[in-house]
C-alpha cells in the first residue's frame, strides 16, 4: 500500500500560483450513473430538492407552474413579499462513485478523524512480539495526532484526506460508514521531478488503507480514481506514489490504475541498512482519459 507519511513533511513551501487557485476553486465532480453515460461536473454547491431556487410572486404563479408541469420540490419558505425560496443545505461533494463506494474529502469531524486514524493504523502497524496491543495504541495515537495536524495546518489546496463511504442501508436508519482512506499532498522533490517532464510540482499519494472487513472489494481502485480527479481539479499533471518492491498486491493495484515504475530505492537505502526496497510509480493525469475510463466501467 502507499506509504504513510509523517505530518511534518506534508506542507510544501512552494508558491501556489493564482491561476492554479482559480482552476481549483473548490470544484468537484460527481460520477453518478456513469454506467448510463451521465456525468455531472459542478462547483462547491448548496442544494436541496432539485438543487435550484424557485421564486413565485403570487399563488397564481404557483398554480401556473403546477399546470405547466413544473415540480416545486425541496424545503421552501415564503418571505414578506410572497416569494418562495428554497432553503440551502450542505451536500457532500463526491470525487468518485464506483462499485457502490463514494469518495469525498474528510472534514474536521472528530468521530470521522478517529475512524480514519484507526483504519490507517490497522493497515500500517507492524506487529510486535511483546505488548503488541500497547504498541498499537501508541501508533494509532501518533497517526491521529499527525492527521489532526495536517488538517489544521495544511492549505486546503495543498493537502486533502479522501475517505471512502459505504452506502447506507435504505431499510435502516444506519449512517454511512468510512471504509477506506488516502492522503493526497502537493509536493516538490527534485529527485522525483527529474522523472516528470515539464512539471514543477506533483501530487503525492500516500496512506492508502482499507478497513480489513472491506478489502478486495474495489475500494482501493475507487480511492485512486478520486486522487486522479483531484489532480485534474487542482491542475496537477502527475500523480506519484511509492510501494514496496515485493508487495505484488499493491503494485498490481497501482499498475491497473495506470501507474508505472520509473525508479527504485538505491542500494544504500535498502540492503546496506536492512530496509525493504521501494519503487517509485508515476501516472500522468489526463481529464479525457479519466472520462473515457469512467464510461468504460
Amino acid at each position: 500500500m502507499a506509504h504513510l507519511l509523517r505530518h511534518h513533511s506534508f506542507t510544501s513551501t512552494s508558491v501556489w500560483t493564482e491561476s492554479r487557485l482559480h482552476h481549483q476553486a473548490y470544484a468537484s465532480i460527481k460520477l453518478s450513473n456513469h454506467r448510463q453515460g451521465r456525468l455531472k461536473i459542478y462547483g462547491k454547491r448548496r442544494a436541496s430538492g432539485n438543487g435550484c431556487v424557485v421564486q413565485c410572486c403570487t399563488s397564481s404563479s404557483s398554480a401556473a407552474a403546477a399546470k405547466a408541469g413544473v415540480e416545486l420540490s425541496g424545503n421552501a419558505e415564503e418571505d414578506n413579499n410572497g416569494r418562495w425560496e428554497e432553503k440551502e443545505e450542505e451536500e457532500p461533494l463526491y470525487l468518485a462513485s464506483e462499485y457502490g463506494w463514494k469518495v469525498r474529502r474528510l472534514e474536521e469531524d472528530q468521530p470521522e478523524i478517529k475512524k480514519v486514524a484507526e483504519i490507517q493504523a490497522e493497515a500500517f502497524h507492524q506487529p510486535m512480539a511483546f505488548f503488541d496491543d500497547l504498541f498499537f495504541q501508541f501508533f494509532q495515537a501518533e497517526v491521529l495526532a499527525g492527521l489532526i495536524y495536517k488538517l489544521r495546518n495544511s492549505p486546503p489546496n495543498r493537502y486533502a484526506c479522501l475517505v471512502a463511504e459505504s452506502p447506507s442501508d435504505a431499510n435502516s436508519e444506519s449512517k454511512t460508514k468510512l471504509v477506506g482512506v488516502v492522503d493526497v499532498t502537493a509536493f516538490r522533490d527534485e529527485a522525483v521531478l527529474q522523472h516528470l517532464q515539464g512539471a514543477d510540482e506533483y501530487l503525492y499519494v500516500s496512506g492508502l488503507a482499507v478497513s480489513k472487513r472491506f478489502r478486495r472489494r474495489k475500494i482501493g481502485s475507487c480511492l485512486l480514481k478520486s486522487c486522479e480527479m483531484l489532480s485534474v481539479l487542482w491542475g496537477f499533471k502527475y500523480l506519484v506514489l511509492r510501494a514496496y518492491e515485493d508487495d505484488l498486491g499493491a503494485r498490481t493495484l497501482y499498475a491497473n490504475a495506470g501507474y508505472r515504475v520509473v525508479s527504485r530505492d538505491p542500494p544504500w537505502l535498502t540492503s546496506w541498512i536492512g530496509r525493504r526496497r521501494r519503487v517509485l510509480m508515476i501516472k500522468q493525469s489526463n481529464f479525457l482519459n479519466l472520462i473515457n475510463s469512467t464510461f468504460q466501467l
